[in-house]
């Protein structure tokens, strides 16, 4: 399906009617202020520089544990490589069949791991069903002829804007554990699911058994920065050859680290994350209004999915919105804020929802 973001060039979508993704947002000036002062004079390359220790530290800190970090330039990249490092060839990932390394990320998975197959699973919400998880964990172990379960991949917030409480992660972790496997986090949107949870990051991940976190940040207001967290640091030596390997070990490293220690000073990746969660709420109460507007589930996080009559689809296009539709169901439409959403913005889409649905 073409993006709802391309346009002619000529004439741009309007910010403030760009509902399509978070990826659409700027970077945040912190984060741009960070860059210009990284590069003035010079750093010792390949992440050996100072800024790239005090990440390391920051991280360190924010999970509540000594960790290593590699900072990478995509999410696909941090679950590429993670996968990579947790499954043989011959292994199998079991995943949700929503998640984006299954849909959206043109067999990078297959190709770093080398061969390893996507096994998915179901369950309301993008979460995995744990019954699912159990019977698929002990499915043909052992059998030469088969796939090895190797590691099990979880989204957080899932792909539906839900996000997984410590409890259903820890299920799910008990249930990997149980059966010998690796325990791998796409956490593209982590920090919405924690500011949402209001739980310590400790308690969303290695507290529940997951081994290594892809970080995202790139959608919560960085410009080429996410990172590979590493939990289990015996898996840094491999990991740190298949950056490489990948072309994902950067010469000028201090400037993706400059970019991650902006974000994560005094609380500026939670209060970003916060504010996008609390656009998304803004609007599903909004919604909650309009005839004809039926909500799919909750906006825990910054994903909105709802169906919308045609002549409102047609309208808000008409308009210029741009959001995803029609791609899941005939007539359902997914909206996603951003932390530079504003409530001036929401409340127009409400408004343009409403007058298009009278």
């Amino acid at each position: 399906m073409t993006d709802p973001t391309d346009r002619d060039a000529a004439s741009p979508p309007e910010p403030s009617r760009v509902f399509s993704s978070d990826n659409v947002a700027g970077t945040a000036p912190e984060i741009i202020e960070a860059v210009a002062r990284a590069a003035t004079g010079p750093a010792v390359p390949y992440g050996a520089d100072a800024l790239s220790g005090a990440v390391r530290r920051r991280l360190s800190e924010v999970f509540e544990r000594e960790v290593d970090v590699l900072p990478v330039s995509t999410g696909s990249a941090a679950n590429a490589l993670s996968l990579a490092a947790l499954t043989p060839p011959w292994g199998s990932v079991l995943c949700h069949r929503d998640s984006h390394i299954t849909n959206d990320e043109c067999g990078a998975p297959e190709f770093y791991t080398a061969g390893a197959k996507l096994v998915p699973l179901g369950g309301d919400d993008a979460k995995i069903d744990p019954a699912e998880l159990r019977a698929a964990v002990r499915h043909k172990a052992g059998d030469v002829h088969s796939v090895e379960p190797a590691v099990v991949s979880v989204t957080q917030a899932t792909e539906t804007g839900a996000v997984l409480t410590p409890d259903e992660l820890g299920l799910l972790g008990s249930i990997t554990q149980e059966a010998g496997l690796r325990l791998h986090m796409d956490g593209a949107r982590f920090a919405g699911a924690v500011a949402a949870l209001g739980r310590t990051p400790a308690d969303l991940t290695w507290r529940a058994g997951v081994d290594l976190l892809s970080f995202g940040a790139t959608k919560n207001g960085t410009m080429t920065a996410d990172a590979v967290v590493v939990f289990d640091r015996s898996l840094t030596p491999e990991l740190t050859f298949r950056a490489k390997r990948a072309g994902q070990l950067a010469a000028k490293a201090r400037f993706q680290s400059a970019q991650l220690d902006a974000y994560l000073a005094d609380g500026l990746w939670l209060r970003h994350a916060a504010h996008a969660n609390a656009m998304a709420a803004r609007l599903q109460e909004g919604l909650k209004a309009v005839p004809g507007a039926a909500l799919l589930g909750a906006a825990e996080a910054n994903i909105l999915f709802c169906c919308l009559p045609r002549p409102v689809i047609d309208g808000l296009l008409g308009e210029g919105y741009v959001f995803y539709h029609d791609r899941w169901a005939e007539g359902v439409v997914r909206f996603v804020t951003s932390f530079a959403t504003t409530p001036r913005d929401v409340d127009a889409l409400i408004g343009a929802v409403t007058r298009h649905a009278g």
